[in-house]
């Protein structure tokens, strides 16, 4: 009896033994699961230069993103319930893609149209139960946007502006000559930026890009240029209807020069200049001083976008493009009107021209930041130094 105990025992043991055995070797067999994430680079519009290094950094931050996933996958095993890896894994990993996601887009989106991006789809990844899959799906390099072929292999012609003309059809004061120039220069000016960007953001954006950044912008840059004009004419006589609204709008050549496009160059010599209304010869001893106007400096206290940068530098030297006109002005017109014809034909004007300059700049970085207040009212006032 005691031998056939002995021998079941140790039949027993060698039995639980097999089984354990089976349960390990089952264990080691089974694969640790690891995600399976869709690819953003392929759904990504034309990447502009100056966004390549922020874009090629988030997509390699996406691959991180999924090898931090799989090796918390492969350190846990065993824990929690049911819904363990959706809630502590996949979840996760869902919001930093979409986040990683939404910075990709924010970036193309500051010089270029902002790619509208299915960032539900993209972030959500699945699980391969049986392990393997890609650990760094996403190509962690994009091409920047430099041209567009042809179909004959070529670089396709850059489309270009065509601007309708502006005239003056009405006599200009001599006192609002200068500005009458300097504001017809202006526009073609505002037209070879124009043509410069369609030059150097071809393929950027979607359908909507060139209307949306460069035609759109262009036609609210001459709509206040031509505006400015009336009111330079109308400080000295009647203000006049130049069609501001409907001189602003400009179209394509699609072609670009080949279809005689091109920069489409404003008159500079305008209309015969009327003497000054209402200049007459003052009393001994008015304005004979040599009197400087004396204006408050204008701080861009906020960052610049690169897109803005040309803008906001080309308005600061016309603020001291008006103090040096003013400052001529007053030289000139010694002996000229009553008591206060400085405050109304110097100070009174160049108040105006700081306050749509210094409105001007506000709006150059409201187009892709928020649009900062820089106390234009506070600063377009000018003192006089006599």
């Amino acid at each position: 009896m005691r031998r056939w105990r002995g021998v079941g025992i140790a039949g027993i043991a060698v039995a639980l033994a097999g089984v354990g055995l089976g349960v390990a070797n089952a264990a080691t067999s089974e694969a640790v699961p690891t995600v399976n994430c869709p690819q953003v680079a392929p759904a990504l519009p034309a990447v502009p230069a100056s966004a390549k290094a922020e874009v090629e950094r988030n997509l390699a931050l996406l691959n991180t993103q999924i090898q931090e996933a799989n090796k918390r996958l492969s350190t846990s095993v065993g824990e929690g319930g049911v819904n363990f890896i959706q809630n502590a894994i996949l979840g996760p990993l869902k919001d930093k893609r979409a986040s990683t996601i939404d910075r990709i887009a924010i970036s193309i989106g500051r010089t270029a149209a902002k790619p509208n991006l299915p960032v539900d789809s993209l972030a959500t990844c699945a699980l391969n139960q049986n392990g393997g899959g890609n650990a760094a799906p996403e190509p962690t390099a994009v091409p920047a946007a430099t041209g567009a072929a042809g179909s004959t292999g070529g670089a396709a012609a850059a489309p270009t502006v065509n601007c309708p003309d502006v005239e003056i059809n009405v006599a200009i004061p001599a006192s609002a000559q200068a500005e009458i120039d300097r504001n017809l220069a202006l526009l073609q000016t505002q037209i070879k930026e124009a043509n410069n960007r369609l030059a150097t953001t071809i393929g950027q954006g979607g359908v909507n890009f060139i209307q949306n950044a460069i035609l759109g912008p262009l036609e609210d840059k001459r709509f206040a240029t031509i505006n400015r004009m009336e009111t330079a004419i109308g400080r000295q006589a009647a203000k006049p209807d130049l069609n501001a609204e409907g001189l602003s709008a400009c179209s394509l050549n699609e072609a670009g020069d080949a279809a005689g496009g091109g920069a489409t160059a404003e008159p500079t010599a305008t209309a015969t200049a009327a003497p000054t209304a209402g200049a007459t010869t003052a009393p001994a001893g008015n304005n004979t001083g040599t009197a400087t106007v004396n204006c408050p400096d204008v701080t861009i206290n906020v960052a610049i976008p690169a897109s803005a940068q040309a803008e906001i530098d080309r308005n600061l030297a016309l603020l001291q493009t008006q103090i040096q006109e003013a400052n001529n002005r007053i030289v000139s017109t010694k002996g000229q009107g009553g008591a206060n014809f400085i405050q109304n034909a110097i100070l009174g004007p160049l108040k105006d021209k700081r306050f749509s300059t210094i409105n001007r700049m506000e709006t150059a970085i409201g187009r892709t930041a928020a649009k900062p207040n820089l106390n234009a009212e506070g600063l377009s006032t000018c003192s006089l130094t006599q």
